[in-house]
């Protein structure tokens, strides 16, 4: 098949797990002998003069990253209108493609949109090109928001959500509770969504047994540091885990927009010298974090699915992690990790504790962990079902569709 992906970020342009789990899919797409194209983008703050649209092949895809038009947008400032800017200059290289001389007449068979953020391109690209659209959703605002979209961002940002989900001809979402999500918010939709869990690549993340600690112990936080995270609820837990672990220290790997507030809480705390910022790393710094830390520790209070989790496990550190969504499915309880409430430091504390005293039993864990992910999480599995749905998906005839009931209170609990 001929697979025109749309997404905002793709190596070298990478904001988080999104853009991982993209690259992987392409290139195992592309192994398996289908034509992948991808539009994704310049870094943030280019313009066209310096860094213009440039296409490449890389690992048998075709990546096509789209310049910065000269509108002066910032995506901190002005979101929105960056990311309509963005993507009529992804739609504007998606349509080249089609041209002689260019994309030499490449007509897709399916457009794949990552995320909220390529409505606008990749519903405009499979509309031009007749072909069906499929979107994975990998969050939805009102869930990083704990079932709030009330602020005028919040709901702009949900609706252009509803409607990509609601034009496309399937959904995909990488854990069950993200299906549930995604149907209690844009439901009813033309079929259930699929649900594909994100992948793994144990070579890149290598093995190394946990061998007997010496000295203080060392945890490990490794993501975005945003409220939604709960690292708030990490430092918190912190003082618990000395008053047990005398001198136990925490690394947090990662940036975001709640960094200062992090470390105000820390002092808040009284354990600002016992954690450490390091910012974010690449590869290779977060591998040598992973084989030094006594345990990896997730405690999201909201978390489609945590591919960090994968990663830990794969490099073989003990996961200590909320059940909040897809973590909770990524990570079992008392088998491949230990698992507690979102939101409970007191429960984040004793499951910590747990993990360190218990060194047979979380070493048992670990390699329990590295097991399952050869046989529940291999990309070449990952991309053969992602193949299936767009084999599947036929695009239907489309009706003009009104704006969404916003939702401005929280979702209703799950039975």
């Amino acid at each position: 098949m001929k697979v025109l992906m749309v997404s905002w970020e793709y190596p070298p342009v990478v904001v988080g797990g999104l853009g991982r789990h993209v690259h992987h899919l392409a290139t195992e797409l592309a192994a398996a002998g289908h034509e992948v194209v991808v539009l994704s983008r310049r870094p943030t703050g280019t313009d066209a003069a310096t860094h213009p649209t440039v296409g490449h092949v890389a690992e048998g895809v075709l990546v096509v990253a789209v310049a910065e038009d000269p509108a002066h947008f910032t995506f901190g400032v002005d979101m929105i209108e960056w990311t309509l800017a963005m993507g009529h200059a992804m739609v504007r290289a998606g349509l080249a493609l089609s041209k002689p001389g260019i994309g030499d007449g490449w007509v897709p068979d399916v457009v794949h949109a990552h995320d909220w953020l390529v409505a606008h391109p990749a519903i405009a690209l499979a509309e031009f090109y007749d072909v069906p659209l499929v979107s994975t959703i990998h969050a939805t605002e009102a869930g990083r928001h704990s079932g709030w979209v009330s602020g005028r961002v919040n709901r702009q940002v949900h609706s252009i959500e509803w409607w990509l989900a609601r034009d496309s001809d399937a959904v995909i979402t990488c854990s069950a509770s993200m299906a549930d999500e995604v149907t209690r918010l844009f439901g009813p939709l033309p079929a259930p969504p699929h649900v594909i869990r994100n992948g793994i690549d144990t070579r890149t993340w290598s093995f190394e047994p946990r061998t007997r600690r010496v000295g203080a112990p060392s945890l490990l936080y490794v993501g975005r540091l945003e409220y939604e995270k709960g690292v708030q609820d990490l430092i918190a837990a912190l003082p618990r885990i000395r008053r047990t672990h005398p001198g136990t220290t925490l690394t947090v790997v990662g940036d975001g927009t709640q960094v200062d507030w992090l470390i105000d809480l820390a002092r808040i705390h009284r354990v600002r010298r016992s954690v450490t910022f390091v910012g974010s790393l690449e590869h290779e710094g977060v591998l040598g974090h992973l084989h030094r830390a006594d345990a990896l520790v997730l405690p999201s209070r909201y978390e489609p699915f945590g591919i960090i989790a994968l990663e830990g496990a794969a490099a073989g550190t003990p996961l200590v992690a909320s059940t909040s969504g897809g973590l909770g499915e990524a990570v079992v309880d008392g088998v491949t990790g230990m698992s507690f409430p979102p939101g409970d430091p007191a429960a984040l504390a004793a499951a910590v504790r747990r993990t360190l005293d218990d060194p047979v039993g979380t070493r048992r864990r670990s390699e329990a962990a590295r097991a399952r992910l050869t046989s529940d999480f291999d990309w070449k599995s990952v991309a053969a079902e992602t193949e299936a749905v767009y084999t599947d998906a036929k695009r239907r005839v489309r009706f003009a569709s009104g704006r969404p009931d916003i939702v401005e209170r929280p979702l209703p609990e799950r039975d």
